[in-house]
């Protein structure tokens, strides 16, 4: 697969390092010469320095053989440009762009992308994406992370397993037998630098992160036989009233009429913007590294603070002062990729990447065969994967238990016609079955080719 990218900041970097990984011909544009150095230097890519909406330069980039052109620079004009250079010009099968300002993406504009248009085929929003990412982990606040999959009959779901955890030592085969009726699977474990695929007989120690695969409504049950019964937030305190800050806020005062929010923000002009905005909230304007304002925003009392601000340095530092005030919980957003191993060594409860976020929507439209959704985890150790199986699959038809082919895969859930099944050795998938599975990074094109139309098949 050819594919042209747009920008080598972190986002790019992130889908470059990933494809180029997998054996596809990668080209990068940026106008930044240092960029394009770190990252030929880096990856398996080719490089040039340009403006990526510049026919010249797509045109050097190799755009008229490309399968894709994913548009992520700083500058939605720039990206949305691109697309319709690419589209126009080079007639490019796939076009992605990363839109962040909210106004092209009112409903009233909908049109605006149609092919007649813009002719973008996928957009992706950062803001809303980790928005609805900090959203649900407000919601499931024992959990590291969350996902769904299935029409949201089923989650996915990251757990930290401390020395309190009850199921420690447990071979997972016996979790089977404690709890016959839970609808859940373990189907990945994170210990120390590595993921993997586990076994019925591999056993979760202290230290790991145990990601498992449930019915929507067994997520609660499921987070507290891994000893995390923490409830739903309602007192939150907002570090930041930027674009995701301002979508949380607000959401939060439509879906949850009970919660109390708190926006703290540095800048007058947009703490007042803010507060006009929204109905509920209470909005501060001062430095979350203030204590007098934290204790002005009763960051005591808040059962979670969230860090939302441009600057990692100050979403750590605000979490880490928060909790020592005595806020129950602390939520980070932190684009640095060697500072996530530093947050529960200071405390923090958890953190949201927007640059892993953004990979997995883009993966999900890069993947080829029946993929329906993707969610990368552990910096692209491995990916969540939901697909479609098809009457050629090799999956169909077989016991679970006789299919060699899922070294490194583990299915957790398959949704058959709307009802969610939780797979045991014995269950056999059938055709247009979907089917939710880890797969660690070696084994993501094998599940691309299980789930593909076999030319046989015509």
């Amino acid at each position: 697969m050819k594919v042209v990218i747009c920008g080598a900041g972190q986002v790019g970097f992130g889908i470059a390092e990933r494809l180029a990984g997998e054996g596809n011909d990668v080209s990068v544009i940026d106008r930044s010469p240092r960029l394009i150095q770190s990252i030929t230097e880096s990856l398996d890519v080719r490089g040039f320095v340009g403006h990526g909406a510049y026919p010249d330069v797509l045109d050097q980039a190799g755009t008229e053989d490309a399968d894709m052109l994913i548009a992520v620079t700083l500058y939605d004009e720039v990206n949305m440009v691109a697309c319709q250079v690419a589209h126009s010009l080079f007639n490019v099968p796939t076009k992605v762009a990363r839109i962040r300002a909210q106004s092209y993406l009112l409903p009233h504009w909908q049109d605006l992308f149609s092919r007649d248009q813009l002719p973008i085929d996928v957009i992706i929003s950062p803001e809303i994406e980790v928005g609805e990412m900090v959203l649900r982990r407000l919601a499931l606040p024992g959990a590291y992370d969350t996902v769904s999959f299935a029409d949201g009959k089923v989650v996915v779901a990251g757990v930290y397993c401390d020395e309190n955890c009850p199921v420690v030592d447990t071979p997972l085969q016996q979790l089977t037998e404690l709890f016959p009726d839970l609808q859940a699977l373990v189907i990945g474990l994170q210990r120390g630098d590595r993921f993997f695929v586990p076994t019925s007989k591999d056993s979760i120690l202290v230290g790991d992160v145990a990601y498992f695969a449930a019915h929507r409504d067994q997520v609660h049950r499921t987070l507290g036989i891994f000893g995390h019964e923490e409830v739903e937030a309602t007192r939150v305190v907002v570090v930041g009233g930027g674009n995701i800050g301002f979508y949380v806020a607000s959401e939060l005062e439509a879906r949850q009429r009970s919660a109390r929010v708190k926006i703290i923000e540095a800048s007058r002009e947009r703490a007042i913007e803010v507060a006009d905005r929204l109905k509920r909230t209470v909005v501060l304007h001062g430095s979350a590294l203030d204590e007098e304002i934290l204790r002005e925003a009763d960051i005591a009392d808040a059962d979670t603070v969230v860090a939302l601000t441009n600057s990692d340095e100050v979403n750590i530092l605000a979490c880490v002062m928060s909790q020592r005030l005595g806020a129950g919980r602390s939520l980070s957003l932190i684009n640095n990729r060697g500072y996530p191993d530093l947050t529960r060594s200071l405390g923090i409860t958890a953190y949201v990447n927007p640059r892993q976020i953004t990979v997995s929507k883009i993966l999900h439209h890069v993947r080829r065969g029946r993929i329906r959704g993707v969610h990368t985890i552990q910096n692209g150790a491995a990916e969540i994967i939901e697909a479609e199986a098809l009457e050629t699959s090799p999956l169909v038809g077989k016991p679970l238990r006789e299919l060699n082919m899922l070294h490194g895969v583990r299915i957790g859930a398959i949704l058959r016609d709307g009802k969610v099944i939780i797979p045991r050795g014995d269950t056999s998938i059938q055709p247009h079955d979907r089917i939710i599975m880890s797969a660690i990074a070696d084994e993501v094109r094998k599940v691309e080719q299980m789930f593909r139309v076999s030319l046989d098949f015509f």
